[in-house]
């Protein structure tokens, strides 16, 4: 027999000290490698940083600035206002200065679920576990790590569910809680409705005004449940309240409008453009069960945000299923567990409306996620724990590979070759240890998911290091040029920004789906010849790792090369023959040329 509730107990499980220097660790982990280009991000990362630096570049907060099309008013102002204040403008700039106030975020946020997870527990181990937990997700570090991130929104309309787990927690942990607590917990008065209004309506300027469906269809539920009672008049009482809480938080959102001075380009980018095509109607059923969003695989969102936990979040899925088949769920009422399941429910049912769905809409009840696995860790099976050292193993296995063949091509010294594989022997040591001992195999999961990013960040520091970039002789000799340089996906051109400060960049597509992009119908040779006629100079990349002359000689020179990773690869270029010999599809050259007269 299984059971969902969790008794409130100050029994400890075993010395602190191991789970608070894998806090440490997880934390820092978010700063290693936090300005590099390969850190894993949204693939429209560079577009919003475009429209930071041209709107910081224009003198005024609003109207954004965009030189590409479609792509300007796609995102509130306070995504692009934080870039502008944390953002070194008048130099060369870094990302990390950007991307810094996301990880304070999140490290904001994994303290919050933290403290209430120990309110919930009472245990210090499992509020540690699930601050762990929670910044182990993939889709905290993608999502929530760099610029173009989730941090704020999952902070800010976090809020008012922390008040409302804050107030179902109160009573005095000596003592069960008493039967008028519920109703108490879910009568809030105006100021708490209008502090909620607000703090959501900062959320909603970071992404969406959309997002105050979930958030506060959440709240709503959450309340009135949390009262112990169904009846009508709290119903309606928590009905007038939240609704109050959205005629705020909306109200906060209007700034935007005002505050613009093209309010009507906003209204039709973003509100027309960018949100209400996601509601298309033509097709709806046909394309939720056969489309490119399809319904069930919205039901495993969850899961997969979890990334390399996401066999431990199916367990979790499976035995929280199990107890409600067993009438469990009549205890979750009223209840902290029962909060954090409807904060997950009601942000997945919301999301599975649209056309368009995503795993990363529903980011923002990853919080709640975590604190639910980390109050049933222990009672997961072995299994699913299992599967996660042995994907782990196979992932770090191939990370310490690929840093041994980059080291053996010239990318990278002795010491940073030392680091990935000290990571990579950390991360196997883990996983060797947790299918050795059952007693290690839970703890263990979590150590090799961290020691997988680790791997990865320090495999690619080389490809980031000042030695891997441009020299600062040729980026004073590219001043003020017109540069040609390759764009494989929307805005990604944006990254030369940071390697050729001050100059001119003109995109040109690398894979040819846009004909108007500079002649990409023409072969290499002649393109690279037609691209140097038209621009000072070109950045050209060489799909091969090999050394190949250059086929614009004698008419052009050779400035400066690095190394490149190829992100996109043609069917059949990577597969099991090859997957060991990494330099066969990973690298090749990005080679600087100028034109000579």
């Amino acid at each position: 027999m299984v059971s969902i509730t969790q008794p409130r107990t100050s029994a400890t499980q075993g010395a602190l000290w191991p789970w608070w220097v894998l806090l440490f660790c997880a934390v820092a982990l978010y700063f290693f490698g936090l300005g590099s280009p390969y850190a894993p991000t949204n693939g429209d990362e560079m577009v919003y940083i475009h429209i930071a630096r041209l709107t910081a570049a224009s003198g005024h907060w609003l109207p954004l600035v965009s030189d590409l099309e479609n792509m300007r008013n796609t995102k509130p102002p306070l995504l692009f206002w934080q870039a502008i204040a944390s953002g070194d403008w008048s130099a060369q700039g870094s990302l990390f200065s950007l991307r810094w106030p996301s990880v304070a975020y999140t490290l904001l946020t994994a303290a919050a679920l933290g403290w209430m997870t120990l309110r919930i527990s009472d245990q210090w181990r499992t509020a540690l576990l699930a601050a762990i937990i929670f910044l182990a997700f993939f889709s905290t570090y993608r999502y929530s790590r760099v610029y173009l991130t989730s941090a704020p929104e999952t902070f800010w309309l976090a809020l008012p569910m922390w008040y409302l787990l804050w107030q179902q927690t109160a009573p005095t942990r000596s003592a069960p809680p008493p039967a008028a607590l519920p109703s108490q917990a879910g009568q809030w008065s105006a100021p708490a409705y209008l502090l909620s209004g607000l703090v959501m309506g900062v959320g909603l300027l970071y992404k969406s005004f959309a997002l105050i469906a979930p958030a506060a269809a959440t709240l709503g539920c959450a309340l009135w449940l949390s009262q112990g009672s169904l009846r009508f008049e709290p119903l309606v009482r928590t009905a007038a309240g939240v609704c109050f809480s959205v005629v705020v938080a909306l109200g906060v959102f209007s700034l935007w409008f005002v505050l613009d001075p093209d309010p009507r380009a906003v209204w039709q980018e973003f509100v027309i453009g960018e949100n209400a095509g996601k509601l298309q109607t033509g097709g709806y059923w046909q394309a939720a069960l056969n489309g490119d969003y399809p319904l069930w695989q919205q039901a495993l969102a969850y899961p997969e945000n979890a990334g390399l936990l996401l066999p431990v979040a199916l367990g979790l899925c499976w035995y929280a299923l199990r107890c409600a088949w067993l009438g469990h769920w009549r205890a979750w009422a009223g209840q902290p567990q029962g909060t954090l399941l409807i904060w997950l429910m009601v942000w997945l049912l919301v999301f599975s409306i649209p056309s368009q769905r995503s795993a990363r809409y529903v980011i923002a009840a990853m919080p709640a996620f975590a604190i639910l696995l980390a109050m049933y860790w222990e009672h997961l099976a072995r299994g699913w724990f299992f599967a996660v050292l042995l994907i782990g193993a196979i992932a770090l296995t191939l990370l310490a590979r690929i840093g041994w063949v980059m080291h053996g091509l010239g990318i990278g010294t002795d010491l940073e070759l030392g680091i990935t594989l000290m990571c990579a022997a950390l991360g196997l040591a883990a996983c060797l240890g947790g299918f050795l001992d059952a007693r290690w195999t839970r703890n263990s999961a979590l150590a090799a998911t961290l020691a997988l990013y680790a791997c990865f960040s320090a495999m690619t520091a080389p490809l980031t290091s000042a030695k891997a970039g441009y020299s600062a002789a040729i980026q004073v000799r590219m001043q003020k040029l017109r540069i040609a340089v390759p764009n494989g996906f929307n805005g990604q051109y944006e990254r030369f920004a940071f390697l050729l400060p001050g100059s001119t960049l003109v995109p040109y597509d690398v894979e040819g789906r846009n004909t108007a992009s500079l002649r990409p119908d023409l072969p290499a040779a002649e393109r690279l010849d037609y691209l140097l006629e038209r621009f000072d100079a070109v950045v050209w990349i060489d799909a091969e790792t090999a050394p190949t002359p250059l086929t614009c000689l004698p008419h052009c020179e050779l400035l400066a090369q690095r190394w490149h990773v190829k992100s996109r690869h043609r069917a059949g270029e990577v597969s099991l023959s090859n997957v060991w010999q990494p330099q066969e599809w990973l690298f090749g050259k990005e080679r600087l040329i100028i034109s000579k007269p």
